[in-house]
């Protein structure tokens, strides 16, 4: 046994190596704020969060990079897109693939921030051949680090992928120039920003959300008995197909073990707390280390980073725009005017008119939003869009203070855009792209001080549908406004009566005649207890409850509504007044249904006659008393005179609603069965067929109009001799007849023989 004993001069580091003696001694490094970052645990393998089993879609970016790695040199790529679209997730699938077999060298660093930038990029220095002598000057400032770490790139003796990801503040690359190209490898940055000047010369790759298909196919990837492909689909559009909503729904659905959540139940409990619902998909203890896997706190990276360059009125902006939908808000309801006016100043941060401009450009730039075009009654318009996972996830982080002021402006900026009342009908489709962000707002009241307001606009804009024969938007639309003013309001406040009534009529023109009458006999009882029965309100239910009720054939009672309405108004309002006119003109239809020959002869021209002197011939109610005295004259087998005034009515409907609308289509299939019945056979069949095909987009497969239009159609085709057209189009019509009208009702009976 040797005893060897050493002894160090003063100041030297003993070393388990052996003496210092002929070595430099390599202090660890220090700086004015203690010792420099430590070096990552590697850059030769992406130390990234969860990655996916299967990278889907991509094929076109993955190709070109792929392409660019194995075949040009010195270029930089950079993946832009918005937080959790999948750039790390692709930088990774390139970085594994080129790295295959040793084929390429790859490196991996963390640029998120700067600490972690230099350690990384350091260690790609050392990785590459730098002494430790080199490192430890560039540690303490002496030497150039990004100059030394681009010396041993270049210097490099096999090809190498760097790969330079999270790099959301592209400054931090800039400013030290850790940003070049070599033509010893290729650069990939992955980042959210698209339009910084660092970027300059590099191509640029813009990764958005997934095709549907292929974002079901990440679900089923993670959860594959989960559900069916068509389940999936389900849950990939309520999550706007984004790759992070996608990866952690799939991992929740495959990790339960309390309960069994197939990806319906996923998709119904998501209306509840979509933000908290998609976060328990992350893994446990996961979300103070990585912030940018989880859906409710990633977004935050991106605002504070806004914040510290100087524009926290984006974080308002998008809280903004998180109380409307995620279909395109138009630019013009952001307007600096507008927005000074909607008294959004009040926010914190506050947000105004001269700083909405560049608000906006930090949220673009950030790629929290992304501008589009829309077509509206075929000319363009520009529009902002933000991602809906995004603006789920900012609404619920918005502070309890600020909600009611927010959803207030943005109820105002949207009613705007709203045509005031007595706009021409034909303009109504103009408000169609208003619609998702009324719903939405009603989602997002939360108290009765701006419940009013915001179910108000709701019914406005559904009457607006309604006029332009859009039905199905405009009940859905009255509907949500009723319930929510309902909640907060109660059932007998104006509000709620005005939304409930405009479900009610929407309901009628739907065919749920039912329902319509239920609703509108609801409404009545309220309105007269809490308005009385003269009031313009209360009289206006009287009068159109009368509409599912002449359908429903309970005509006496239909009659009496409308004898009663036209009544009253004469004595309040005069004999003349649109409205009593209104009423009256309505009578004429059910006169004749209830064959009161005398009557109908007495007072329907007399009635058509005052609308044409007092209203004019271009008004609604003239347009609708010459129609339905039409209608009278054909139903009384009086078919010469009832052509000229069919023809009339349908040139007035046009005139009004447009070609398309559901009383225009009315008009039309009077006048072809009042043709047919004179002889004129080719001009009433190419009507009929111009109206199964109208009422068919204006009121669906399955409105009971259209089903007796078809049926009425294939009897004049029968009598015509078509008879192959006529039994097609039976066969189409009678199993809808069956499951609609039942098997015994007339028109299913009817129907049955002509397919025979």
């Amino acid at each position: 046994m040797t005893e060897h004993h050493h002894h160090y001069p003063s100041g030297d580091v003993p070393s388990l190596f052996g003496p210092s003696m002929g070595r430099t001694v390599v202090q660890v490094p220090q700086s004015a704020f203690g010792p420099a970052p430590s070096a990552p645990d590697s850059v030769r393998t992406p130390l990234v969060g969860r990655t996916p089993l299967v990278l889907r879609d991509r094929r076109e970016v993955m190709r070109g990079l792929l392409a660019a790695a194995a075949d040009e040199t010195g270029r930089v790529h950079v993946l832009h897109g918005l937080g959790g679209c999948g750039k790390t997730a692709v930088a990774q699938a390139v970085f594994n693939e080129v790295t295959r077999g040793g084929r390429r060298a790859g490196l991996w660093v963390n640029a998120s921030e700067r600490a972690t930038l230099r350690a990384g990029m350091l260690a790609v220095a050392a990785d590459r051949g730098a002494a430790t002598a080199e490192l430890a000057a560039a540690h303490t400032g002496q030497r150039a680090s990004a100059d030394l770490v681009w010396h041993y790139l270049h210097s490099s003796t096999e090809p190498w992928l760097l790969v330079l990801d999270s790099a959301d503040d592209p400054e931090v690359l800039g400013e030290g120039a850790w940003l070049r190209q070599s033509p010893k490898g290729t650069v990939i940055v992955t980042t959210r920003q698209a339009g910084s000047p660092v970027w300059q010369g590099a191509h640029l790759h813009h990764l958005g959300v997934l095709p549907v298909e292929d974002a079901a196919l990440v679900l089923r990837d993670l959860a594959p008995d989960a559900g069916s492909a068509e389940e999936a689909e389900k849950v990939a559009r309520r999550l706007d197909c984004l790759p992070l909503a996608l990866t952690l729904a799939g991992s929740f659905l495959s990790r339960q073990l309390l309960e069994s959540w197939s990806m319906s139940d996923y998709w119904r409990h998501l209306d509840d707390d979509p933000t908290k619902l998609i976060d328990q998909g992350s893994v446990p203890g996961d979300a103070e280390r990585n912030a940018r896997q989880l859906v409710g706190r990633t977004w935050g990276i991106s605002l504070a980073a806004l914040a510290d360059a100087g524009l926290p009125e984006s974080a308002s902006l998008l809280r903004l725009l998180s109380c409307w939908s995620s279909d395109p808000v138009p630019l013009s309801l952001i307007r600096p005017e507008a927005v000074n006016a909607a008294h959004l100043d009040a926010l914190d941060p506050p947000l105004t008119g001269a700083h909405v401009e560049t608000a906006l450009r930090g949220l673009l730039d950030h790629s929290l939003v992304s501008l589009v075009s829309l077509d509206v009654g075929g000319e363009p318009m520009r529009c902002v869009k933000t991602h809906g996972v995004v603006l789920d996830s900012v609404a619920s982080a918005v502070p309890e203070g600020q909600r009611p002021l927010l959803v207030t402006a943005a109820a105002e900026l949207l009613q705007g855009a709203v045509p005031a009342s007595g706009a021409p009908t034909r303009e109504a489709h103009r408000v169609g792209h208003l619609v998702p962000h009324a719903a939405n707002l009603l989602r997002r009241v939360e108290g009765a001080d701006v419940a009013g307001h915001v179910a108000a606009l709701g019914t406005r804009l559904a009457a607006i549908l309604f006029e332009s024969g859009d039905f199905p938007a405009a009940v859905s639309l009255a509907q949500a406004s009723a319930t929510a003013a309902g909640q907060w309001l109660g059932p007998d406040d104006p509000v709620t009566l005005r939304a409930a009534y405009q479900a009610a009529m929407s309901l009628f023109r739907l065919g749920r005649f039912e329902e319509s009458e239920a609703l509108h006999r609801q409404v009545l009882d309220i309105r007269e207890r809490v308005l009385g029965p003269e009031h313009p309100e209360t009289l206006q239910s009287r009068q159109d409850i009368s509409e599912p009720l002449g359908q429903l054939q309970r005509i006496e009672e239909c009659m009496a509504t409308l004898r009663d309405t036209a009544e009253i108004r004469s004595r309040v309002l005069g004999a003349h007044h649109r409205d009593t006119l209104h009423a009256r003109a309505l009578l004429i239809e059910h006169l004749s249904v209830a064959d009161a020959v005398d009557e109908f002869d007495r007072v329907g021209p007399e009635i058509v006659a005052a609308c044409e002197e007092h209203l004019g011939d271009e008004s609604f109610t003239t347009v609708t008393a010459r129609h339905n005295y039409a209608y009278g004259l054909y139903r009384l087998d009086r078919a010469a005179r009832a052509e000229t005034e069919a023809r009339r009515a349908l040139k007035g409907r046009e005139l009004v609603h447009g070609p398309d609308h559901a009383l225009t289509l009315s008009a039309a299939v009077l006048l072809s069965w009042i043709l047919g019945k004179l002889g004129q056979v080719e001009e009433s069949l190419s009507l009929g067929r111009r109206v199964v095909l109208g009422q068919e987009r204006a009121l669906g497969r399955e409105h009971p109009y259209l089903l007796a239009t078809r049926t009425g159609l294939a009897e004049a085709l029968a009598a015509a001799g078509e008879s192959a057209e006529a039994q097609a189009l039976a066969r189409q019509n009678l199993p809808v007849c069956e499951r609609v009208l039942g098997p015994d009702d007339p028109m299913t009976v009817k129907t049955r023989a002509l397919v025979g």
